[in-house]
């Protein structure tokens, strides 16, 4: 068995939960580090307040950064009926999130089931035209895509599409914030200019000792970038050659970045929030954020929402949608979970380049979901997952 990665914590059962509406209060602080940081994550506000219409932050900010720029939800309809949101991104990334769009409308009645993304898609499908289910968010665009097939979604409004650049959309569904592939290194033993920038010349090329998680469902969706975009023959070599270097392994991309600043190894492949995870915690931790060009190694994948086709309301789960990508949304997904904001108008946490500035491949993300024949190539070749 592979340790399939989910947005939630391991083991969680898919259940309904009624998230109580709170009020919001600012003193409480974000979703902390020691809450996140070794989770596995892939399948895995208002005006402000102040008076002067100026956007908010949900939860607690960061030191010098300013307020997001974007639109905020209070220039977006109010949200108002019944809906149920099926989420596979976990409660305790987002939960704080949805809870604070929640106690923001008196007329709203939200209900969210949290569960595996993949799991959620199948428990759509298997419900039929009587789901519950009004908005499906996914931390993935691979689930997106697989309910979209089934025909189970439906097309989102133009004026909400629009806000996210066409890679990271398609008229049934649009992402909500993004996740890089990098490789995080050791700063007290390498410059980014060791580094190479072509993801296929590590297990040749790079001098120091490597690490993975390959066990972990986002290193299994980049190994099947690699498998699309170089074809099954290059991955397989690429993939003989870790095992024959004699790669550490670890259960998680985390724990794989800690190593890196713990001395242990020097270089991995992760997706990019780790690094800040770690950093986070210890700010004069040595470790940095490097990036391939154009290849696997560079890959660059969403978590976003769709429109359920049996919604009850349609518009007013679309509208939710857009509440993901207001300027508070997007600023807490920097904040909180260090991901790459898609509204350019927010700009990502730590050292990072914005996502104009990376060199990512042309590759359809729906794709990265099958992983079955990345999980074979990845045991002949003797990875051991």
């Amino acid at each position: 068995m592979t340790n399939h990665e989910s947005d939630g914590r391991n083991g969680r059962d898919i259940g309904e939960r009624d998230l109580r509406r709170r009020k919001f209060l600012a003193a409480a602080g974000g979703v902390g580090i020691a809450g996140i940081a070794g989770c596995n994550e892939t399948d895995d506000g208002s005006d402000g307040g102040d008076g002067g219409g100026a956007v908010g932050q949900i939860g607690s900010g960061r030191t010098g950064r300013d307020a997001p720029g974007g639109t905020p939800m209070a220039e977006m309809p109010p949200l108002e009926g019944e809906l149920t949101v099926y989420s596979g991104r976990g409660e305790f990334l987002v939960g704080e999130l949805v809870s604070y769009i929640d106690g923001l409308y008196d007329d709203l009645d939200l209900t969210v089931r949290y569960g595996g993304s993949t799991d959620l898609v199948n428990q759509i499908a298997n419900e039929g035209e009587g789901s519950p289910a009004d908005v499906f968010y996914s931390v993935n665009a691979g689930a997106l895509g697989a309910l979209a097939d089934e025909g189970r979604t439906q097309a989102l409004p133009e004026e909400i599409t629009e806000l996210v650049r066409e890679e990271f959309r398609t008229e049934q569904w649009v992402g909500t914030s993004g996740r890089a592939r990098t490789v995080p290194y050791n700063t007290d033993e390498f410059s980014e200019d060791d580094l190479p920038d072509d993801i296929m010349a590590y297990p040749d090329e790079f001098e120091g000792d490597l690490g993975w998680a390959p066990s972990y469902g986002s290193a299994q969706a980049f190994v099947t970038a690699m498998r699309l975009l170089e074809g099954e023959e290059a991955t397989r070599e690429w993939l003989e050659a870790m095992v024959e270097r004699g790669a550490a392994t670890y259960p998680d991309e985390f724990r794989t970045c800690q190593e890196i600043a713990d001395g242990e190894i020097d270089a991995a492949f992760t997706n990019h929030y780790y690094i800040q995870r770690v950093l986070d915690g210890n700010p004069e931790a040595p470790i940095a954020t490097a990036f391939t060009e154009g290849d696997a190694g560079a890959v660059f994948n969403v978590a976003g929402a769709a429109v359920v086709d049996s919604a009850a309301d349609a518009d007013l789960a679309a509208n939710f949608v857009r509440h993901l990508l207001s300027a508070e949304a997007q600023d807490y997904f920097a904040r909180s979970t260090f991901e790459y904001p898609l509204i350019p108008d927010v700009e990502p946490i730590g050292d990072l380049p914005t996502i104009d500035e990376l060199d990512v491949p042309d590759i359809d993300l729906s794709e990265l979901s099958n992983l079955e024949p990345t999980i074979d190539l990845m045991r002949e070749a003797g990875v051991e997952i």
